[in-house]
Parts: C-alpha cells; structure tokens; sequence
C-alpha cells in the first residue's frame, strides 16, 4: 500500500508598494514583522533568529541586524513605504525603525501601540535579594 506523499506549496503573498511594520520588542528578545496593508505577513526577523542568544537579544545592535535582515527581503519583494507599529518597552525600538529606513523602505508614520493597564492586575509582590 504506496502512501502518497504530500507537496505543499508555498503561499503566495501580493506586494504592494505600501504595507505595515510591526516592532515587538520586549525585554528578553526583539520580532520585526513586515506586512502588507491587509496584515500578510511578507518578511520577519528577530534577534533569536539572527543567531543572537540570551541577554544579547535584548540589545539596539541585535535590533538593528534583525531589521536590515526583515527590510532586505521586503524591499527585494517590491516594498517601499511602511507604517510602524511598535509595541513592548525593549531596548531596541528606536534602532531598529532606523535601520528600516536606511535600509530603503521609507517610513511615512510611527505609532505606539504598547499596551497600558488601567489598574488591571495586581502586581506581584516586591523581591527580597
């Protein structure tokens, strides 16, 4: 009984000229995101895939490498204006929105979309060291 073997095809993503970056960056790592305008993903990059480990992840150089990584194969693909999102408190926001405009892609707007508790959750309780 031959089992049929299945081949699975690549998706295939329509690329516009404008599309969305999104910026996640946190304390323990960094995830660049370029989309186009209806939220398909066309490149990304973070710092763990650029071969950057542990506290080092969390660095503006790290952002930076991750950026011009996610910005090369988005601009190869035919992207040239992106809207930024960015989220979380990490160390290499500003670096890498930098990074993706020297790369090439120009960028029209910066939006801060970090989320802010309205007294939500009780917070832990303090350290003792």
């Amino acid at each position: 009984m031959a089992q049929k073997s299945k081949t699975s095809r690549k998706r295939v993503v329509k690329v516009e000229a404008n599309g969305m970056a999104f910026v996640h960056s946190s304390f323990n790592n960094i995830i660049i995101t370029l989309t186009n305008t209806d939220g398909q993903v066309v490149s990304w990059s973070s710092a763990g895939k650029m071969g950057f480990k542990g506290s080092k992840k969390n660095t503006p150089y790290a952002a930076q490498v991750a950026a011009a990584d996610c910005a090369k194969i988005a601009r190869d693909a035919g992207m040239r204006k992106v809207k930024v999102y960015v989220k979380g408190p990490g160390a290499g926001r500003e670096s890498a929105i930098r990074t993706l405009h020297n790369e090439g892609i120009v960028v029209t707007e910066i939006i801060d979309k970090t989320p802010l508790p309205h007294n939500g959750c009780r917070p832990p309780k303090r350290r003792r060291v």
